[in-house]
């Protein structure tokens, strides 16, 4: 969390998340400061919004962010609330984040295991089909904008810092299913 940061809240440690076990079955409950700093396993969610064209919809994190802080992410991320199911939480995360409410659960596309890249979350990845407009959340997003998946392979490939690293470890998995392997 950057305390600088002028108009934005600061990052709330003393929310509360489920402490998961290496087979992402909640063994206990800790805060958010508490599970950074301990680097325990926990869980969250990550939405890729794609329009009718392909391209992807991406968010630059806010500033006060306490990880990975003006980085670019998924088109929505969170962790998941203290006895929050997945599927409950991407629901949620798209309507706090980018002010997106649908009228169901959106398709789970693939499952990311806890490691150093995720923040030691085990997360759900999450596919919607939307064109917006959306409204970011200033708290959480300092802009966003619709990218060619191309795009997006080439500034990766130029300036990887400026990607959460969890996003990375997204995006390549995404590569993979969308057939860009060789690209």
């Amino acid at each position: 969390m950057n305390p600088n940061v002028k108009g934005a809240e600061a990052q709330r440690q003393d929310e509360w998340f489920d402490v998961v076990d290496m087979m992402d079955t909640v063994i206990g409950r800790a805060t958010r400061g508490e599970v950074h700093a301990r680097k325990l396993l926990h869980r969250a969610v990550h939405v890729l919004v794609f329009d009718r064209g392909g391209r992807v919809f991406l968010q630059k994190r806010s500033a006060a962010k306490d990880l990975s802080p003006g980085c670019w992410d998924s088109s929505c991320s969170g962790h998941l609330d203290a006895g929050e199911d997945y599927d409950t939480a991407a629901v949620r995360e798209l309507g706090e984040e980018i002010g997106l409410t649908l009228a169901g659960v959106p398709p789970r596309w693939f499952r990311l295991e806890a490691c150093a890249q995720t923040g030691w979350e085990f997360v759900w990845v999450y596919q919607v089909s939307a064109e917006g407009p959306f409204v970011l959340h200033p708290a959480e997003i300092e802009c966003g904008d619709w990218y060619e998946p191309s795009t997006v392979d080439r500034t990766m490939t130029e300036r990887p810092d400026e990607y959460t690293p969890a996003f990375r470890l997204v995006w390549a998995e995404v590569r993979r299913r969308l057939g860009m392997e060789g690209l």
